[in-house]
């Protein structure tokens, strides 16, 4: 970049939207999953002993995936209520244009609130409850294809990193869940987790989310793979 003339500033912003969708917006992600697990019980035992029935060996790898199918409808669930980019990147009317009776002037700065769309009771039943059984046997995806479910936003502008952040999310809470027992610091009840969120670039938790990580004691006998 700076060969090609690129100025401080420029490259600066670059590598903080870099860092902030690559990096930030999964880690977010990663833990609006987990507080949401942690705060449906149930939810979470149906995770485990799916995550556990299907991982033969030590490790959690990324061709298990396929295997976890109700983990992948959490992740689908937790992109629902909680989309990383509630108001996605911005796009630009290349001509005017009428969308359901609204005149779009040529050059208008266009922000689609998936936020809102993700909480409208006239798509989705009870919208605001964390409900992963709503995606099994669902046909929609997070590819674009459907747009009462954008969370990587569409088209030729949708997120690049969907299938990197996609599979390191699952791969990583996968491998929380086998290895270790979670709990609440300080013995806090989990239907008292703070949901609340902070409206940004990137959804984050009010209230950051503070798990304690006990390693199972089976896992600590086991002999390494060979």
């Amino acid at each position: 970049m700076i060969e090609k003339g690129c100025t401080p500033q420029q490259i600066n912003a670059l590598m903080e939207e870099l860092f902030a969708a690559g990096t930030e917006s999964m880690g977010l992600t990663t833990e609006w999953l987990v507080a949401e697990l942690l705060k449906n019980q149930q939810v979470m035992q149906k995770v485990r002993d799916e995550v556990m029935e299907t991982i033969g060996g030590n490790v959690v790898k990324e061709t298990d995936l396929d295997s976890l199918p109700f983990l992948e409808a959490c992740y689908k669930e937790t992109l629902m209520l909680h989309p990383p980019a509630p108001l996605l990147l911005p796009h630009r009317a290349m001509k005017t244009c009428d969308v359901m009776g609204y005149t779009i002037p040529k050059d208008s700065l266009i922000m689609v609130n998936v936020w809102a769309i993700s909480r409208d009771p006239n798509i989705w039943d009870d919208p605001l409850s964390f409900k992963p059984e709503r995606f099994m046997g669902s046909k929609l995806t997070y590819k674009g294809k459907d747009f009462e479910y954008l969370p990587f936003s569409a088209g030729r502008r949708m997120c690049p990193g969907e299938a990197l952040a996609s599979k390191t999310i699952l791969l990583a809470v996968a491998s929380l869940i086998f290895n270790f027992d979670l709990f609440l610091v300080n013995n806090t009840n989990s239907e008292d987790i703070n949901m609340d969120d902070v409206l940004d670039i990137p959804t984050r938790k009010k209230e950051s989310l503070h798990v304690t990580l006990k390693l199972r004691q089976q896992l600590k006998t086991c002999p390494p793979e060979s």
